[in-house]
């Protein structure tokens, strides 16, 4: 960790030293550590420490960006005139009206020292316990566990001088036999929060109940699909539905619809970057403080999240949701939570007479049609069998090809109790979701296993 004063004090030093009419440096550090296990023993320890600075230059409306992993001033300063001068050679944009200014965001503690610290042998603890409870039960178990310091900071010459330190700690878990697998994983910026003995008695028990499944045929069945699953499908959605530049391109659901249905009544779905209970992060890569913003609210489209950028195209105004500078996705929803129901899981098991539940899905392909938000994909770890509010075995892997919005009008019914679960922006984003009964779900496919 370089540290709060150092960071700010020398890339303010730098931009001063501009030839652009506006400047900003994105500073993105990270010290991590990641111990992979398969076959029920270690097989890889690595550890990785890097930073990279992003220099965006403006002039006359016109945009430059470029990069450095060195901190060093020479290396800085080349990073910058190579950002103005890739800046004098790219055509106007007549949607940039200048970078961000400053803005009060709200003080999250996102920084926890033992994370921060936390070893590899404190890791391969862990993952020793784990091995030790999977040989009682005569099955291996393979993933992997990670824990990570990160270091996120903005300065720009209109004011913008902005740090946040971050930690985070996630675990995956598969249980197999010769005939089953299962899933578990843990996610929190406090590596003391992980329930690690939870989550191998959940794998565990979720391969040794799924062994030697049966075979079923296609078609629509009510559903329970659990956190992990429910998670990956909405990783979809923000790439493909919750950010302004699909919704601007007019290949997102939400395109001219905002206020109309999407989903049912007891469907809500929000981004929320100053709540502690995902993995907060206080405000975006152009410093601008995270608003809550509803993407779905009671079944209503509420809106897309937007960047300084694109929010300048819809005339209206940043929430807050920029990624880091270079990228062609535009901005996208990070701490992403679907609004808890009134129902245990237990009882929402109990209220589904003749259907599958499914622990998570893999293999999804969203892009199918974006407008209809259509995407196919696979079960995976733990498929099984609901009859009569009880699970009754283990069924083979299934297929489904399904419009999720119009999946979600079909909910019967959502537990109180939430999983967080790490999205594809790594330790600086995740989904906070509960598992969710939806009726009559497609399955399009069957496999062999």
């Amino acid at each position: 960790m370089i540290g709060e004063s150092k960071i700010l004090t020398t890339l303010r030093s730098a931009i001063q030293k501009s030839e652009a009419e506006q400047t900003e440096a994105v500073f993105v550090g990270k010290n991590s550590g990641l111990t992979r296990y398969a076959n029920s023993y270690i097989h890889q320890n690595v550890a990785e420490s890097n930073g990279t600075i992003f220099f965006r230059s403006a002039v006359d409306g016109k945009v430059g960006v470029a990069s450095t992993n060195s901190f060093r001033q020479e290396s800085l300063l080349r990073a910058m005139r190579n950002s103005f001068e890739i800046a004098r050679f790219q055509p106007p944009n007549p949607d940039f009206k200048g970078f961000p200014k400053p803005a009060k965001f709200k003080k999250t503690n996102t920084f926890f020292e033992p994370t921060a610290k936390y070893t590899p042998k404190q890791r391969a603890e862990v993952i020793r316990k784990i091995c030790k409870e999977a040989d009682k039960h005569k099955v291996t178990v393979a993933g992997a566990f990670s824990t990570s310091s990160s270091e996120v900071a903005v300065v720009n010459t209109n004011g913008i001088a902005v740090y946040q330190p971050l930690t985070a700690a996630s675990i995956n878990l598969v249980a197999m036999s010769d005939s089953s697998s299962g899933f578990a994983s843990g996610l929190s910026r406090r590596v003391v929060k992980i329930p690690f003995a939870a989550i191998t008695e959940t794998a565990i028990k979720k391969c040794l109940d799924s062994q030697n499944p049966l075979e079923l045929e296609p078609g629509k069945y009510d559903v329970i699909l659990e956190p992990e699953a429910i998670a990956e499908i909405m990783n979809w959605m923000t790439y493909i539905g919750f950010g302004a530049k699909p919704y601007l391109e007019n290949t997102s659901f939400m395109s001219k619809k905002i206020g109309k249905k999407a989903m049912g009544p007891d469907i809500s779905i929000y981004d929320e970057g100053a709540n502690a209970s995902g993995l907060a992060m206080p405000f975006d890569f152009e410093g601008v403080p995270k608003k809550k913003v509803f993407l779905i609210k009671k079944g209503l489209i509420g809106g897309p999240v937007f960047d300084s950028l694109y929010a300048s195209k819809n005339k209206s105004r940043s929430t807050g949701h920029a990624m880091p500078p270079g990228g062609s996705e535009g901005p996208l929803a990070g701490n992403i939570f679907i609004a808890a129901g009134k129902k245990s899981r237990e009882s929402l098991l109990s209220s589904v007479k003749n259907g599958i539940l499914v622990t998570r899905f893999h293999y999804i392909n969203g892009l199918l049609n974006t407008t209809k938000t259509v995407m196919t994909g696979m079960t995976r770890d733990g498929t099984f069998r609901i009859k009569n509010g009880k699970i009754v075995g283990a069924v083979k892997n299934l297929r489904f090809t399904e419009s999720i919005n119009k999946a979600f009008c079909r909910v019967g019914g959502i537990s109180r109790e939430t999983n967080l679960v790490a999205n594809w922006w790594d330790d600086l984003g995740c989904c906070s979701s509960p598992s969710v009964y939806i009726k009559r779900f497609n399955f399009s496919g069957k496999t062999e296993f």
